[in-house]
């Protein structure tokens, strides 16, 4: 974990709600796809963890929803600086992927599939891309996905765009998958691990109070003991999840 001044380079709208935030410092402590970052808003007491969707040598990009008062002071931001808690959380093994992995994101769950995404096609695996959201004005970053070389199926509740239904019902359509990694609300991972056929990972969204394991605030139980989220995960193995 590091603290690290971080400079917006940009920081954009890109669906419903959803904004797109570039930010500029020091990245060395970013390791794994799927860790995220703590961020410190002023006049608010807690910092907000936010997912990393993608990272190189100097930059961060983020994907987040207005849901609240930090996000949406966050989607008034035009340059500056911000205070942020990097290298936080275990992030996805990609060694465990087998060639034909299938990457499952619903909503700002998505995010944290594109680096995952990128890594894996860098190392030569067939990957398949699900995206879950509530209506076409909620879709964002398929033709992202479909750059990096992936094959994306996404899914809306309502059928304004692909194929009308959750995630599990693109599922059905994969014929065969070698491991599964997920993002999303808890309902949508439950749906997930019913319906996959493989091992896999999932990553929990939890409320967080220090987002490095110190308060305990964000522990579940597993079949191996109570694990923090922010810490122990946000990645589970499928094997180790108590419902």
């Amino acid at each position: 974990m590091k603290q690290s001044l971080f400079d917006i380079v940009s920081n954009k709208k890109i669906a419903r709600d959803i904004y797109e935030m570039v930010l500029y410092g020091d990245t060395s402590d970013l390791v794994r796809p799927g860790q995220f970052i703590n961020i410190k808003l002023d006049g608010l007491f807690l910092r907000r963890p936010i997912s990393v969707c993608d990272y190189d040598d100097k930059t961060i990009t983020i994907i987040y929803k207005v849901v609240g008062e930090g996000t949406e002071k966050m989607s008034k931001m035009d340059g500056g600086k911000l205070d942020i808690l990097t290298g936080l959380g275990n992030g996805f093994d990609i060694e465990k992927s087998g060639d034909k992995p299938l990457l499952i994101g619903g909503g700002v769950g998505v995010p944290p599939m594109f680096n995952l995404c990128r890594k894996l096609i860098e190392n030569g695996k067939d990957v398949t891309v699900i995206m879950g959201f509530m209506s076409q004005e909620d879709v964002f970053y398929k033709t992202e996905f479909e750059k990096l070389g992936a094959k994306v199926y996404v899914t809306t509740n309502d059928g304004t765009e692909g194929i009308k239904g959750f995630v599990t019902d693109a599922m059905k359509e994969i014929e065969a998958y070698t491991y599964f990694y997920t993002c999303g609300p808890e309902p949508m991972l439950k749906g997930v691990y019913d319906a996959s056929k493989t091992s896999g990972e999932l990553s929990f969204e939890a409320r967080m109070g220090c987002g490095f394991g110190a308060c305990m605030g964000c522990s579940c139980e597993t079949k191996y003991g109570n694990k923090r989220i922010c810490k122990d995960g946000p990645v589970l193995k499928k094997e180790e999840i108590i419902w």
